[in-house]
């Protein structure tokens, strides 16, 4: 049987979904589907800790569909802006489930991951997708997939 790791960059596609669509991402219909395709042995989503009610029951639903949360604190900076990028640790958990699973699913529009995508194609011999809004996900992130989803109204609540 297929088996299968997600990995979802839960701020850009929350940032991503609302601004192309107004509308937030459904993970219970993700679930749905890649389950379909075979085993889900790993699913991490990634995400800033900010102790705001909407996200503990947010993150608590993940939990219920099976996802393990993994968070880093929520840095406000002086300028007002934020910090709480999880690119590393993402890279850092693709490549140790790597040796262990068949498909790889990547939930981001970030460019930065697209070598990420060809050393496991590569290295590892593992299938990659990626689910991202089409108008913005990086073009090099599309190409770096082997198969690219496009999050569109029947993956939004």
């Amino acid at each position: 049987m297929n088996k299968i790791a997600i990995f979802a960059d839960v701020q850009n596609i929350y940032y991503t979904t609302r601004q192309a669509h107004g509308r937030q991402f459904n993970y219970r219909e993700l679930w749905k589907r890649v389950s379909k395709q075979g085993d889900i042995v790993l699913a991490n989503a990634y995400a800033t800790q900010r102790h705001d009610d909407g996200q503990i029951k947010f993150q608590d639903a993940l939990k219920r569909i099976g996802f393990n949360i993994k968070l880093k604190p929520y840095i406000q900076r002086s300028d007002g802006t934020a910090k709480g990028d999880w690119d590393v640790g993402i890279t850092v958990d693709v490549m140790d489930a790597a040796q262990n699973v068949d498909t790889a699913i990547l939930l981001s529009g970030d460019g930065d991951f697209d070598l990420l995508l060809k050393k496991v194609s590569g290295d590892f011999q593992v299938r990659t997708e990626v689910y991202g809004v089409a108008s913005l996900t990086a073009n090099s992130l599309i190409n770096a997939a082997d198969v690219f989803h496009p999050i569109e109204s029947e993956l939004l609540v």
